[in-house]
């Protein structure tokens, strides 16, 4: 059977949601995108991300699911595509389904806002992950340090406005 690869819609959001739980799951993390706030993210006014899943045909389990933004950078002088999300099932591990996921990605976000790199993070523990992104000719990023901020500081930068 073959495996498909297409773009989540509003009716797919469920398997897309299962495909992450299993990815929170097997890092650790606590899996705090809801469906709802996945539907808003990925159909609302203003759409946050993109979003593909992989199954077999005719069957409604995920075997591999990608969620993804455009970003933008001056440093490299375009746009780009930010892979917040890649996961593939252990049963479909080794059948280059995570190439091909990340394929489609730049494919789409070509297409979309004409992307020039691909950007995403992996855990510094994860190196079945990083041996494979090596392989793909992914770069460690020395000369940057990713920060976040979220909460209420997030939420704080609002009030100096």
């Amino acid at each position: 059977m073959n495996i498909l690869i297409e773009s989540v819609t509003p009716e797919s959001v469920p398997i897309l949601d299962a495909a992450l739980q299993q990815l929170s799951t097997e890092l650790g993390d606590t899996h705090r995108a809801k469906r709802p706030a996945l539907q808003a993210a990925l159909f609302g006014t203003h759409a946050a991300c993109h979003a593909i899943i992989a199954r077999r045909e005719s069957e409604d389990a995920p075997m591999g699911a990608a969620l993804f933004s455009p970003v933008f950078s001056t440093n490299l002088g375009c746009a780009g595509v930010y892979v917040s999300d890649l996961w593939v099932s252990a049963d479909a591990r080794g059948q280059s389904l995570g190439k091909r996921l990340l394929a489609n990605v730049a494919d789409q976000a070509t297409q979309l806002w004409q992307a020039g790199f691909i950007r995403l993070i992996a855990y510094t523990d994860n190196q079945r992950a990083l041996a494979f992104y090596a392989q793909l000719g992914f770069k460690k990023s020395t000369d940057e340090t990713g920060l976040t901020l979220r909460g209420d500081r997030f939420h704080d930068l609002g009030e100096c406005r």
